[in-house]
């Protein structure tokens, strides 16, 4: 049997604290109706054993998954029947799997109606797509008798540009209202995080908040209600100097104008930490600012430590992590910020 392993040199710092405020924020924000939680992807990265509970116990009383493999790991921490599977029974394995396990299906076409009826039915949800043209069904389709078949709890759309002003939003708020006006149903929900800025005509009953619970900022009214809750830590694992003219990392992208100490981290592009952070990227050790130099590498980022001749082998830097910020100096998505951010770290 293998010994225990050693602590790993690479983890996130997650507050919780801010992630139940976020919760709170957001069903705050939704009015009349509950905020639920999208916890898909393992909580956006943050670790579905992490966010689960924590939502939990601020009030969440719903969960969206997007695959079926996502759903062991939730029912851990919170009931089957708050749980629901965007992705829907693609198969009769898939619908068979909902029904012993005792988790809401999202129903996304008539095939999946079929599926879902021939399984024995019960509770379910349904996604109609009122102009993002991606999974859901078409209002065509509405009519359809095996649609009658459906015992709807949640009756679903998603927003395309909730994060923008623009007039798909309403255009497709009235389509979900329309059909809101045709199929039985308990209860009805369009918001995602930036939907539920557009106030109570988009909120429903429920609204389904995954980015902002997790510190994104997808639109500017909710600048001053979400905070950070993700920041990924790395420890040194060499510490050298260098002289004036000699080159840093992968292709030379670093030349040192002057004699300097660096320190490589345990923290690389596997690690989600990708080379759109290559000599843009800035860690802190006690309020100080170390800097990215040269390419990041898959296991390996260097970072300039010449203004801080303290730290040493094995110390932990702190990456400047908030997601608005990194967005903007990298290119990426907020999504993708989140979750990429690999299995090496503890959580």
């Amino acid at each position: 049997m293998l010994p225990e392993l050693p602590p790993a040199t690479l983890r996130l710092a997650i507050d919780r604290d801010a992630l139940a405020a976020n919760w709170r924020a957001l069903d705050r924000l939704s009015g009349q109706a509950s905020a639920g939680a999208a916890v898909k992807a393992d909580a956006y990265g943050l670790g579905v054993a992490v966010a689960a509970p924590v939502l939990r116990e601020a009030g969440c009383r719903d969960f969206f998954v997007a695959h079926w493999q996502e759903v062991p790991a939730l029912l851990e921490h919170v009931p089957p029947a708050a749980v629901a599977v965007l992705h829907g029974p693609l198969t009769a394995a898939d619908a068979a799997f909902a029904k012993t396990c005792g988790v809401r299906p999202v129903i996304n076409s008539l095939l999946q109606a079929q599926r879902w009826i021939e399984a024995g039915g019960g509770p379910c949800d349904l996604m109609i797509d009122t102009g993002i043209n991606r999974i859901g069904l078409s209002l065509g389709d509405l009519p359809d008798p095996v649609i009658a078949q459906l015992e709807i709890d949640v009756l679903h759309s998603h927003l395309a540009s909730a994060d923008e002003d623009s007039a798909q939003n309403a255009a497709q708020q009235s389509r979900w209202n329309a059909a809101r006006g045709v199929l039985q149903h308990k209860r009805a929900s369009l918001a995602n995080s930036a939907g539920i800025t557009l106030g109570p005509d988009y909120h429903g009953n429920l609204t389904r908040p995954g980015l902002a619970l997790y510190g994104g900022v997808p639109c500017a009214a909710l600048a001053g209600e979400i905070s950070q809750v993700v920041a990924p830590e790395a420890a040194l694992l060499q510490v050298r100097n260098i002289a004036a003219g000699e080159s840093v990392g992968y292709n030379a992208t670093f030349v040192a104008p002057r004699a300097m100490r660096i320190g490589v981290i345990s923290l690389g592009y596997a690690d989600g930490y990708l080379r759109a952070w290559s000599g843009k990227g800035m860690l802190r050790s006690m309020g100080r600012s170390v800097s990215v130099i040269g390419r990041v590498s898959m296991d390996m980022t260097v970072v300039d430590l010449t203004a801080t001749p303290d730290l040493r082998e094995g110390d932990w830097l702190r990456v400047d992590y908030s997601l608005p910020e990194a967005s903007s100096a990298t290119g990426l998505s907020q999504y993708e910020l989140l979750t990429l951010l690999g299995r090496r770290f503890a959580r």
